[in-house]
């Protein structure tokens, strides 16, 4: 159905948003199906970058799954880094380091930290809450190789302060003085 609402596209005019709806649809489509090839052909066969981009985005921020997030996030930054406003950017690229740090998790326990996806600093604290110390220093070995040159909105002296933070916490152990009774 979709590629024949694409064949009538061409053989008449169809207004800019009911286009924008079919693509992004379509696109929508095909990352649910995990056909990344497709998704990948449909946005090189839109002609107006305009369009492309507004369709990438509004499929971003459907929050899909981890693969088609990833994929979104990394086009955008591809194809579109000169048109997004600077916290888009930021935000863009949160969701791509934090999609990447998702992938280094053990496979089944992704779901439980995917909607912290776009704020990895806050991924790695949850990791350091729940006592996932193996899991959080595989997180932080990926955010400083991923953190060189991006703006994100933090930096590896958060990390480190965040670090530091619970080291802390984990050596704090609460006592009492007893003194000696005559």
């Amino acid at each position: 159905d979709y590629e024949l609402c694409e064949e009538w596209e061409h053989l008449y005019p169809v207004p800019r948003e009911d286009l924008i709806s079919l693509h992004r649809e379509h696109l929508l489509h095909l990352l649910e199906m995990g056909d990344m090839e497709k998704a990948l052909q449909l946005l090189q066969r839109i002609e107006d970058p305009g369009i492309c981009l507004a369709i990438s985005e509004q499929c971003l921020d459907q929050h899909l799954n981890l693969a088609a997030s990833h994929f979104l996030a990394d086009y955008l930054t591809a194809h579109f880094y000169a048109s997004l406003t600077a916290a888009r950017r930021s935000e863009i690229q949160a969701l791509c380091v934090g999609s990447k740090v998702l992938l280094t998790l053990p496979e089944l326990s992704r779901v439980n930290y995917f909607h912290l996806s776009s704020r990895p600093l806050l991924m790695l604290e949850q990791l350091l809450m729940n006592m996932k110390v193996d899991w959080a220093a595989v997180a932080v070995q990926t955010l400083n190789q991923l953190l060189a040159g991006q703006d994100i909105g933090f930096t590896v002296e958060d990390i480190n302060n965040l670090l530091s933070k619970y080291a802390e916490k984990a050596l704090n152990f609460p006592f009492t003085l007893k003194g000696k009774r005559s």
